[in-house]
């Protein structure tokens, strides 16, 4: 792509370092809980979650969200090392306090779990706000575990000795091994068992979150390490890709499509695929984007939702985190295919996502909106963004917006 840059990657580059560097400062002056991160607030009212709120106060602990947040603290020093190396140091002493913590606490479980209580004893979250033990089996992985392992991949890359970052990257084909022969469980809030399992749809979301992994391994420069990933990516293709609406079926033959899941699948991909990715994938993957955000952008952002035959929206809520995924899928899209129609996408999401989602002052985004305005939901875990899915995802835009010649037009002060 040659040519003056547009200036729209000029004004993208600089509010996504503006929000990135933003959310970063409101994360690290929450008081820490104990050595995890602190991100219990509601996102309406601005309250810190107490011990009156139950499963969304400070006694419980969310796996997800501490991995994801690892592997955000190590993304964004690692950024910012250069523009604001003060910022950037802040970060790096969260991040080493918190690979400290969740290091010892994979260790002792070789494991990571969806939900902790006070004692950091693995517990099931009932909807009704009361607990249970969670069960152990050694032989059943979820989600955690690839947002923890993650999350550590990231953290010893950074702060650790590349024999340790090998260590817990070996711990990767465990994970793949057990999406691509059934012991993965996608709902952590019940028992984890081989009856959970056999009643479990074949969605594709276990291989595409996995997929993450890919570009990061390729950005610590261990890209061996994803030999998963094309074969993931073939797979959804060949079992989930529905030719004539476009979108991805969560299962086979089924008509759900979550949109947000079939976006983030083709970023992670494009994070990870050389330039010389053959025509045919990444055409199959432009196609997915294309179809997925027109299909589910209805009001203020994208629904959770659709159907496959007829792209009526299944659900009235939009969550926070499938624009930001939208603007890395399109803009690692759009560098690949000069389309306007990904660019469009691209400028689409971002006005969404800052004129409707993104409070500003904190540094932070409504969990959910609906057509009336934000909602109390919480669509995965109460405790808020770490800088995962907006942060890395805007950091993604960023480079793209930065290889494309943005650096030219716009020099952002983070702050500093």
């Amino acid at each position: 792509m040659s040519g003056r840059p547009d200036p729209f990657l000029a004004e993208a580059s600089r509010t996504y370092i503006e929000a990135n560097a933003g959310t970063m400062r409101w994360l690290l002056a929450r008081p820490s809980l104990g050595g995890f991160l602190n991100s219990k607030q509601n996102s309406i009212t601005l309250a810190d979650y107490t011990a009156a709120d139950g499963l969304r106060g400070p006694a419980y602990t969310y796996g997800w969200i501490q991995g994801r947040g690892l592997e955000a603290l190590a993304e964004h020093a690692a950024f910012f090392a250069d523009s604001d190396p003060a910022l950037s140091q802040q970060i790096d002493a969260a991040g080493r306090s918190l690979y400290a913590r969740l290091a010892a606490l994979w260790a002792r479980d070789i494991n990571a779990y969806f939900c902790y209580d006070a004692d950091l004893n693995p517990v099931i979250a009932h909807k009704d706000g009361s607990t249970s033990p969670q069960s152990r089996p050694a032989d059943i992985f979820t989600y955690s575990e690839i947002f923890v392992l993650k999350g550590l991949i990231a953290a010893a890359a950074r702060y650790d000795s590349p024999e340790t970052r090998d260590a817990y990257i070996a711990q990767l084909p465990a994970l793949v091994a057990a999406i691509e022969t059934g012991r993965f469980q996608m709902d952590e809030k019940r028992e984890l068992s081989a009856a959970a399992l056999a009643e479990q749809p074949d969605d594709f979301g276990p291989r595409m979150i996995l997929l993450g992994a890919a570009g990061l391994l390729k950005r610590i420069g261990r890209p061996d390490a994803a030999d998963f990933a094309p074969r993931f990516v073939a797979h959804v293709l060949d079992h989930h890709f529905d030719p004539a609406s476009g979108l991805l079926r969560n299962v086979p033959g089924g008509d759900a499509c979550n949109v947000g899941h079939g976006i983030e699948l083709v970023g992670f991909a494009l994070d990870f695929f050389p330039d010389s990715l053959d025509t045919a994938t990444l055409e199959r993957l432009q196609t997915v984007l294309i179809a997925s955000f027109k299909a589910g952008f209805h009001g203020p952002g994208i629904r959770l939702a659709v159907a496959v035959a007829d792209g009526a929206p299944q659900s009235p809520y939009c969550p926070w985190w499938s624009l930001p995924e939208t603007i890395r899928a399109a803009g690692l899209c759009y560098e690949r295919t000069a389309n306007p129609q990904v660019l469009a996408i691209w400028q689409a999401a971002h006005a969404a996502f800052f004129q409707h989602f993104w409070r500003g002052e904190p540094a932070l985004a409504y969990q959910t909106l609906t057509e009336t305005g934000p909602v109390d939901y919480v669509p995965a875990t109460p405790d808020l963004d770490p800088g995962y899915h907006t942060g890395l995802s805007l950091l993604a835009a960023i480079h793209v917006a930065q290889r494309l010649g943005a650096g030219r037009l716009s020099n952002p002060d983070t702050g500093a």
